[in-house]
């Protein structure tokens, strides 16, 4: 029997943190309390029966508390109270992926110079616990490729486009009034959440850590009834996806984008604010994890299974980034592959090299072509694709 207490102290009381609160209200998990909460209003929390505060050093400062769950949207504040909780020796769990994605290879080096363990499963997925698989049972060289579904919100917005009808603004309205989505949808429609989460799995999929800027991101945002057409035509439904995969010469390449998915591939079928993971490796081929990936109870799950951990003394090992032979893969973009893109004008068009077009369209209202370009190629226009309405899509193979 663990005779280890944890007595917390928790940042930040939004839908993730007062469904963790939920979750220790009605299992009483043994040996865990939540003690103490730091939120920026005490007063939009009068309804709950927990000990507020407003300072930070309330928490830190108090003898009982052993440990720190921070949950906030303030990436440079999450980042203040992780690394200050790790210099003071107490262990932390975290949810703020964007701080992870920015300052994940420095909070590596802090936890070894001071023994303290930092975890964040419920970062990447919501109740998807894939960063611990990634550490526990692919922790070898055959993994070849991390592909999935990441963001719930653009999920349940393109699920209510194909399998209902729906128009894009219609969806987003929908998505925002069902909690799903934010007043300014942009971190997650535009694939930035995707991002975070990819950089954090990649660290752990593969040891290396690549920074977003390098990373070519595009999202749903500029997607139209052409582009939803298109794809039923085709027998396709359109899904943000997140990718890191292995290359030869130890290599690997990274994107975050529109694909357009036929019917065989196992995320076609992730529809509302479900998240769904493909791991692929050597001799075991695919494997498929699947789960809800927003929400203040399946993140607060995935906190809680984060915290229950840490009374065993749990942490990650980092074993790619430590890997004996010391060579983890570099990052590169010079990889080729097919898209679909739909465009204005020819000028439009002349922004992507195309190494090969196999497939082409114009008419007064809607143009298309597609063909294989680089990600290189694509990443160095992303913004002016942005700007000037393109939409592209990977369109690979059945």
């Amino acid at each position: 029997m663990n005779s280890r207490r944890l007595c917390i102290g928790l940042f930040g009381f939004g839908t993730v943190g007062r469904g963790l609160y939920e979750l220790l209200e009605n299992t009483c998990p043994a040996n865990v309390e939540l003690r103490r909460v730091c939120v920026r209003n005490i007063a939009k929390h009068r309804d709950c029966e927990v000990d507020m505060t407003d300072n930070a050093d309330d928490i830190f400062q108090d003898p009982q508390i052993n440990f720190i769950v921070e949950l906030i949207d303030d990436a440079d504040a999450s980042y203040r109270i992780v690394s200050r909780a790790l210099r003071e020796g107490k262990p932390v769990v975290s949810g703020n992926k964007k701080m992870l994605a920015r300052h994940i290879e420095e909070l590596i080096e802090l936890q070894g110079i001071t023994g303290t363990p930092l975890l964040y499963d419920a970062s990447a997925c919501g109740s998807i616990p894939v960063i611990r698989n990634l550490e526990e049972y692919y922790d070898n060289d055959l993994l070849l490729s991390v592909k999935g579904i990441l963001n719930g919100s653009s999920n349940y917005i393109l699920t209510k486009i194909f399998n209902q009808g729906k128009t894009y603004s219609e969806a987003l309205r929908e998505a925002q009034e069902a909690g799903f989505a934010e007043s300014d949808p942009s971190l997650d429609v535009d694939g930035w959440d995707s991002l975070y989460k990819l950089i954090i799995i990649t660290v752990h999929a593969f040891g290396t850590y690549v920074a977003p800027e390098r990373i070519f991101t595009f999202g749903i945002s500029g997607m139209n009834d052409h582009d939803i057409r298109f794809a039923m035509e085709k027998g396709r439904r359109i899904k943000l996806v997140a990718h890191v995969e292995k290359l030869s010469g130890n290599r690997m390449t990274m994107c975050v984008m529109p694909q357009l998915i036929s019917r065989n591939k196992y995320i076609y079928s992730v529809d509302d604010e479900f998240n769904g993971v493909v791991i692929k490796g050597l001799y075991y081929d695919k494997q498929f994890m699947f789960g809800r990936g927003a929400g203040g109870h399946p993140t607060g799950s995935a906190i809680l299974s984060d915290i229950t951990a840490c009374l065993y003394d749990y942490r990650y090992e980092y074993k790619k980034r430590n890997h004996p032979s010391g060579a983890m893969p570099e990052f590169t973009d010079d990889v080729t592959f097919r898209i679909y893109c739909r465009y204005s004008s020819p000028h439009d068009l002349s922004l992507i090299p195309f190494d090969r077009i196999s497939e082409s369209y114009t008419s007064d209202g809607f143009n298309y072509v597609v063909g294989e370009t680089s990600l290189h190629a694509l990443h160095s226009v992303a913004d002016e694709l942005r700007q000037r309405g393109i939409f592209v899509a990977a369109y690979p193979g059945d």
